[in-house]
């Protein structure tokens, strides 16, 4: 499987955000721009601390295995690639959602004016927080859950060399 790369996350938080800049202006020039639900921070905060609690649960349940504590959990390998695939799905979805939710705070700070355009623009700025939450607990469980590297090309690892 396929590390995550910031730069694809950055980049589909950006372009989703000049899309969402975009629509919201043209949006607008048709009458009224859709709100920001309340939700949408609520949801993201979520499944980021779903996907904390998940790495940090595979964090404990690995370094006990790996230190043959008695009566230790293992992890099984279905589990684990489960959680990374979430991970990265979700990681992948929140810079989609942040962006466009960042696309349509910027385009809401021209009128701050207006108390309820003011509370529209603090939520999308809460969902951009909660999506950028969202990436780096997907980005420690990808971490937790990578695997050791080989120090072979062929698959074997070697031997540590006596000292």
């Amino acid at each position: 499987m396929k590390q995550l790369r910031l730069g694809v996350l950055a980049g589909t938080f950006a372009v989703a955000g000049i899309l969402s800049w975009g629509g919201m202006r043209l949006w607008e020039a048709y009458g009224t721009v859709p709100s920001v639900p309340l939700a949408a921070p609520i949801v993201l905060a979520v499944i980021a601390a779903v996907l904390l609690a998940t790495a940090l649960s595979l964090r404990s349940r690995l370094r006990a295995q790996r230190e043959r504590r008695p009566g230790a959990k293992g992890v099984e390998p279905l589990m684990a690639a489960r959680a990374l695939v979430f991970g990265q799905a979700s990681a992948l979805v929140a810079a989609l959602v942040g962006g466009m939710y960042g696309g349509t705070g910027v385009f809401l700070l021209g009128s701050l004016d207006v108390p309820a355009r003011r509370d529209q623009a603090i939520y999308a700025g809460f969902a951009v927080l909660a999506g950028i939450a969202v990436v780096a607990a997907a980005l420690f469980l990808e971490r937790v859950c990578r695997l050791p590297e080989d120090d072979d090309p062929n698959g074997k690892t070697k031997a540590p060399s006596p000292a």
